[in-house]
């Protein structure tokens, strides 16, 4: 099974993107965890997360999600290879499925959370019957 689940900061207001008839949205988000070294000092570890959202989910990140906030993400790592200039590059990222919001806004509203159809447990209103 491939699912991953993010608590972090968004680090750059999301980029969206229409591709054909698709629409993508592409945001960083940093993951912290903190220890006390072998010194006792208070070590803190931040890794940075491409995230990738795909049709209704984009157009939801690219209204609700900012630089800054905090989110909880699901969704699936996707590695990727391409080649530029005789040089092979490899990239990872979190195709994300959900966001939920994990503190209230500045204006005071909360959201719920946004999410994929699952198009197997989730009515569909377009079927013809």
């Amino acid at each position: 099974m491939n699912r991953v689940t993010l608590m972090g900061n968004v680090g750059n207001d999301p980029e969206y993107k229409q591709i054909g008839d698709k629409e993508v949205v592409k945001f960083t988000l940093a993951t912290s965890e903190s220890y006390k070294n072998a010194a006792g000092e208070r070590v803190t570890n931040t890794t940075w997360h491409n995230i990738t959202c795909w049709g209704g989910l984009a157009k939801f990140a690219s209204q609700y999600v900012f630089k800054g906030s905090k989110y909880l993400i699901e969704g699936k790592i996707d590695n990727g290879k391409y080649e530029k200039d005789g040089v092979t590059h490899y990239t990872t990222q979190i195709v994300a499925s959900g966001i939920e919001f994990c503190e209230s806004r500045k204006d005071g509203n909360q959201s719920q959370p946004a999410k994929e159809p699952d198009p197997y447990t989730e009515p569909n209103d377009d079927l013809p019957f």
